[in-house]
C-alpha cells in the first residue's frame, strides 16, 4: 500500500481526489473522521490534506467547524460546460417562459445524465436534481433519449450493467428498457413517470449537432399533469432546433469536452 492507505496503489492525487469526492453526495458540513471513514484515507493523512484544500479555498470549515465545500471550488467548477450552457441558456429560459414548466438540459457523464442548466417554475413540483447533479440515464426521461440516440454500443453496455431501482417505477428490465429505448426513437421523445421521485414526471427530446447526438433538453411536471405532457412537444422540439443551429459551429468535441467523462459517478440525491 502506498502511503499507509487503505486503498492499495492510492497516491496523493488520489486521495485528495477521493476526499473531495465524499463532498459529491453530502450536503452537510462533515468531520475530519467522518471524511475520512467516507474516503479510506487514514485519519492523519486526511486532516493534513484537508488543511491544505481548506487553505486553498477547495474546502472550508463551517461555524461549527464543520468541513464543507469552498467557494473558490465553486468558482472554479463555473468554467466547466460553460460555452454548451452560455449558448443554450437563453433557449432554456425560452422554454420555462413558454411551458411554465421546470425546464432542464443534460448531457452523457459516463453512465449518469449530467444536468448542465435548470430554470425552476414556481409550481411545487418534487426536484430530483440540480445543476450538476447526476441521475441514472434509465429513469430519466432526457436520459431515456441520450440513450436512444446515443451509438448501439454505448447502449448495449449500459443495459447490460445492474440497473438502479430509484423507485418503484423506474424501469430496470433490460428488455423492456430496450424496447422503450426503440419507441423513443420512433416517436421523436421520451417521458418517465415517477421513476425518479414521487410526484414528478418528464418529457424530453434531443437536441443534434452536425447529425449526431448533442445533448437533450426536457420539462418536469406534477404528477397530476402527466397525462397533458405531449402538449409541449411543439416547444421542446422547437427549441431543440434552435439550440443545434445556435451550436452548429461549434465542434462536438469542443461543445462536450469539459462536461462530459467516461467514468460513472454516484447518484445525486433527491432534493427534497
Amino acid at each position: 500500500m502506498a502511503g499507509g492507505n487503505r486503498v492499495p496503489g492510492s497516491t496523493v492525487t488520489s486521495k485528495v481526489l477521493a476526499i473531495m469526492e465524499v463532498f459529491e453526495t453530502s450536503r452537510r458540513a462533515l468531520s475530519l473522521t467522518e471524511i475520512a471513514e467516507a474516503s479510506g484515507v487514514p485519519l492523519s493523512t486526511t486532516h493534513r490534506l484537508v488543511s491544505e484544500l481548506v487553505e486553498w479555498g477547495m474546502l472550508s470549515r463551517g461555524p461549527n467547524g464543520g468541513i464543507q465545500l469552498g467557494l473558490r471550488l465553486w468558482a472554479i467548477a463555473q468554467n466547466a460546460g460553460r460555452q454548451l450552457r452560455d449558448t443554450a441558456r437563453p433557449f432554456v429560459q425560452d422554454m420555462f417562459s413558454l411551458t411554465g414548466e421546470t425546464s432542464q438540459l443534460a448531457v452523457r457523464d459516463g453512465n449518469m445524465a449530467l444536468y448542465i442548466d435548470r430554470v425552476y417554475g414556481s409550481k411545487r413540483v418534487p426536484r430530483a436534481s440540480r445543476v450538476g447533479g447526476r441521475l441514472p440515464l434509465h429513469a430519466t426521461a432526457v436520459g431515456k433519449v441520450i440513450l436512444a440516440y446515443s451509438e448501439d454500443w454505448v447502449t448495449d453496455a449500459y443495459l447490460n450493467r445492474p440497473l438502479t431501482t430509484v423507485t418503484g417505477h423506474t424501469h430496470v428490465n433490460p428488455a423492456r428498457l430496450r424496447a422503450e429505448l426503440a419507441q423513443v426513437r420512433e416517436q421523436g421523445y421520451a417521458t418517465t413517470q415517477e421513476e425518479v421521485i414521487i410526484g414528478s414526471c418528464s418529457i424530453a427530446v434531443p437536441v443534434f449537432h452536425t447529425g449526431r447526438l448533442g445533448c437533450s433538453i426536457g420539462l418536469v411536471v406534477p404528477s397530476a399533469n402527466a397525462g397533458t405532457m405531449t402538449r409541449h412537444l411543439p416547444v421542446l422540439k422547437g427549441i431543440s432546433q434552435r439550440i443545434e443551429a445556435a451550436t452548429a459551429h461549434i465542434p462536438l468535441e469542443t461543445l462536450l469536452g469539459s462536461v462530459t467523462g467516461s467514468a460513472p459517478g454516484p447518484p445525486a440525491e433527491p432534493e427534497p
